[in-house]
């Protein structure tokens, strides 16, 4: 195992509603001790099967995750911790290390889920480098760095806005063009834009 496969420990650093896509959400996770954020775009009702145990509001009747809490407690198993495995075209792939004090289990989840489930058995989560190294976005000091691009009209703002169909309409843009994007979504703190950029970036890269 090289340092490429190196466990490392993350913290949710952020839930915010998505500005181009409606109903979805970016559950953005942070390294305990850098710099780099993991923008992970996820559905309605994970982002608020997260937001209400990370605020502690107790829903009227158990969730699917506080059932699946439930239902763990009650066979005595823990989840020790979850890991952010893979990533493969812009999907991430999550597993929960689960225990009965006996033996050992790994049980394929999806992201979301895995973080939901996370949060309420207090455990925690981890990612290995490669996958930050290839979709963690970079923030500069503890403050996002915006790089104000002069040549642009509030007009051409709005029309670029307005184009923004699935993709987003990145494809068209030159890699600079999508690099000065990026910080500008995180400037405005608009993960969800920033992943999908980021997704575009990855994918140039890659062919």
């Amino acid at each position: 195992m090289g340092n490429n496969m190196k466990k490392i420990k993350l913290d949710i650093v952020g839930l915010s509603y998505s500005q181009t896509q409606s109903g979805a959400y970016a559950l953005v996770l942070g390294e305990i001790s850098g710099r780099r954020r993991l923008p992970i775009i996820i559905g309605a009702f994970e982002a608020q099967a997260i937001a209400i145990e990370i605020e502690k509001m107790t829903p009227s009747r158990p969730l699917t995750h506080d059932l699946f809490k439930s239902f763990a407690d009650a066979y005595h198993i823990v989840i020790q911790e979850i890991i952010i495995y893979n990533l493969v075209d812009g999907i991430f792939y999550s597993k929960l290390i689960c225990s009965d004090g006996k033996k050992t289990v790994e049980i394929d989840a999806r992201t979301s889920d895995a973080i939901a489930v996370a949060v309420r058995f207090d455990c925690p989560i981890y990612t290995y480098e490669f996958i930050l190294s290839t979709a963690g976005i970079v923030i500069e000091g503890n403050d996002f760095v915006y790089l104000e691009n002069i040549n642009e009209t509030p007009e051409e703002k709005t029309a670029t806005a307005a184009s923004g169909g699935a993709t987003g309409g990145f494809n068209s843009l030159s890699t600079d063009e999508l690099k000065s994007k990026l910080q500008e979504a995180l400037f405005e703190e608009a993960y969800e834009k920033a992943a999908k950029i980021r997704d575009e970036l990855n994918r140039r890269k890659a062919s």
